[in-house]
């Protein structure tokens, strides 16, 4: 028996699991590192305790630190949330020595399905599908090399202690393997000390198909239905939904039985998931692994259910048995979650951290978050800051209203993928229910963007002209000239491509901008987290927009632009990068260095590894040339804009 619980996770999640605690009559106690001092999760719990410094090895990872904060504030529980320690068995087994209940399977279930080859056995002894592919206890290169010839390619390299899409590369060609087998293997290193790898047939037109399990101490395993979470981008999902649409009455009562013979087979006790790959062509799935734990989208399946899985989470934990048996489970309705990260998926999903200027979170859906005006994303986390679930009667309903609640979400600082969640969700192919987990790059390459909106051009324009401006007075005061009031010209940069613009004032904060073949006029109420009202060609429009030193972030309905002033740049060649100067574009580690003073390399050559919230990076040469400097070394920290490296361009 406990009445307390420790919840050893930060941000959304432990916000998360702090509520349906405290909704069960149980105290909850935060761990938080120097980087998240201030986070919401702090507050959401009775008690909190620093644990160290921001690096996750130092303080979310550190089993002993954990156990000394569940002694100190007498929780007689830990829950492990999602990531960092949660599929981790020597910390259930580092919490059972210590007397506390581990709020997750036991350590036996984690190591049998802890390692991706293993389960991979454990669900073939259990008479469930698996991919055909290579497991094997030789991992040198020719091995596997040997082995994925054999498979065939394309073919999927995993990490065989990974997850969350951590060393794991699809190869097209045999010369493309050694580059992805070290570049996997040194990731899946960084990430779970652990570089064995394994290999899979790659599946073209596959759906990614999971199953949530659950099982007690009593002996009884039931499932909670599945979720397709095909749309993903670095291996990492983006977009969820329950049910999987299209799967026949027969695959899904087929693969519910093998989800729950797989979790049978490891003697599973709690939350869990059964992931599959699943081939629409035929009707065949394959399992991929088990994660022994709480889902991210786990929201979906309480949606459809009305069950709260945290709160069975922690009834199993008390030893009580399930609450519901298979027959008594019922489904209602459709639901998809999307995820909001501090990304730029025109730069290939680059993580973003920085200042939260502006949060407006939706009305109508469920949002899961942690954030708070003025808040700080900080680098050393998952990019992951809130999750969006809508619930309809009808796939379509579901869809609808999750496309409204992403078009009123306002998150301005850091760059966020809400205007890609949009495209995505309103794709042709996802609205009929037919994506594979070859989406993203079918249909929606990270390059994509759309069309800058005039009335934001405009807008921005004009923020940016009264930032530069020496008064605050009605705009006649400093624009007047001996023919009137002067029109500015002016230039803004948008993803590195230029606008030219011209802003006239009119009035107290208000001016006619032209700008992108379109005459705007733009009136200002004020200067910092504003409402603004905007006409184009007759048309109104709300935007929310906040300005900072290094420009102006502007959220509209179908994504979010953020402007820079160029009126004054220089033409320099540092802009393209042609003058071989390599910087970092993101915070993070420096995972290797693949350079040397002296060496000679061709443009798109890897310079740096950078690991930045928990992926790994390539930095590539921009131009050929004589490398001339090297400016960092691996495991040293670097900040957007930091030198890395210097390249003598080819003559």
């Amino acid at each position: 028996m406990f009445t307390k619980i420790l919840i050893a996770n930060r941000a959304e999640i432990a916000v998360r699991v702090a509520r349906t605690a405290r909704r069960m009559g149980y105290a909850t106690v935060a761990v938080y590192s120097e980087a998240d001092a201030e986070s919401a999760h702090v507050a959401a719990a009775d008690e909190a305790v620093l644990i160290g410094p921001a690096a996750p090895r130092e303080s979310y990872l550190a089993i002993d630190a954990l156990i000394a904060a569940a002694k100190r504030t007498g929780a007689g529980a830990i829950h492990p949330g999602y990531g960092f320690l949660s599929e981790n068995p020597d910390f259930a087994d580092a919490c059972a020595r210590a007397g506390i209940v581990f709020i997750g399977p036991p350590a036996a279930a984690m190591r049998a399905m802890g390692s991706k080859t293993a389960a991979r056995r454990l669900a073939q002894s259990a008479g469930v599908p698996v991919t055909p592919g290579y497991d094997g206890e030789d991992q040198s290169e020719a091995a596997l090399a040997e082995a994925a010839a054999a498979i065939g390619f394309p073919v999927m390299i995993k990490a065989a202690a990974g997850g969350g899409g951590r060393g794991m590369r699809r190869v097209e060609r045999r010369e493309d393997l050694a580059g992805a087998l070290a570049s996997a293997r040194s990731e899946a290193e960084a990430a779970f000390g652990d570089g064995t790898l394994f290999l899979e047939r790659a599946v073209a037109d596959a759906r990614h198909v999971e199953v949530q399990v659950f099982g007690d101490t009593h002996g009884n395993v039931v499932h909670l239905g599945e979720r397709d979470c095909s749309i993903q981008r670095r291996h990492q999902k983006l977009v969820e939904e329950a049910p999987a649409p299209g799967l026949s009455s027969e695959v899904r009562e087929r693969m519910g039985a093998a989800a729950v013979a797989a979790a049978r087979a490891a003697g599973y006790v709690g939350a869990g998931t059964v992931e599959f790959l699943f081939e629409p062509a035929s009707g065949a799935f394959w399992f991929m692994e088990m994660n022994t734990r709480l889902q991210v989208e786990h929201p979906v399946t309480e949606l459809v259910t009305g069950l709260d899985l945290v709160e069975w989470q922690i009834r199993v934990a008390r030893g009580e048995p399930l609450p519901l048996a298979q027959h008594e489970i019922a489904y209602r309705g459709h639901a998809i979650e999307a995820r909001l990260c501090a990304e730029d998926p025109a730069h290939g999903f680059a993580p973003a951290s920085g200042p939260v200027r502006l949060w407006i979170p939706p009305e109508g859906v469920r949002v899961d978050h942690a954030l708070a005006r003025c808040d700080r994303v900080p680098p050393h986390y998952d990019s992951m800051l809130a999750k969006l679930v809508a619930w309809g009667a009808t796939r379509e309903e579901a869809r609808r209203r999750l496309a409204a609640a992403l078009a009123e979400t306002v998150l301005l600082g850091v760059p966020t993928n809400r205007g890609y969640l949009a495209a995505a969700i309103a794709h042709p192919v996802f609205v009929a229910g037919r994506a594979t987990t070859g989406f993203v790059a079918e249909h929606l390459p990270p390059a994509a963007e759309h069309a800058p909106d005039p009335a934001a051009l405009a807008l921005g324009a004009a923020l940016l002209y009264e930032r530069a401006s020496p008064w605050r007075g009605p705009a006649e005061w400093f624009n007047w000239t001996s023919t009137g009031v002067r029109a500015k010209p002016m230039r803004l940069e948008w993803h590195g491509r230029k606008f030219d613009a011209t802003v006239e004032p009119t009035g107290r904060h208000a001016y006619r901008v032209t700008v992108a073949g379109a005459t705007v006029a733009v009136a200002l109420p004020g200067e910092r987290g504003v409402r603004i009202e905007a006409e184009v060609e007759g048309v109104r429009r709300i935007v929310s927009a906040v300005i900072a030193e290094d420009g102006i972030d502007i959220a509209l309905p179908e994504g979010d632009l953020r402007l820079r002033d160029a009126t004054y740049d220089p033409a320099a060649a540092a802009a393209t990068g042609a003058d071989g100067v390599v910087r970092s574009p993101m915070n993070g580690r420096v995972a290797a260095v693949a350079v040397a003073a002296g060496q000679t390399v061709a443009r798109g050559d890897l310079v740096v590894a950078i690991e930045a919230m928990k992926m790994e990076h390539a930095i590539e040469a921009p131009v050929a040339g004589r490398v001339a400097e090297v400016a960092v070394a691996a495991g040293a920290q670097v900040t957007p804009g930091a030198l890395l490296a210097r390249i003598e361009p080819a003559a």
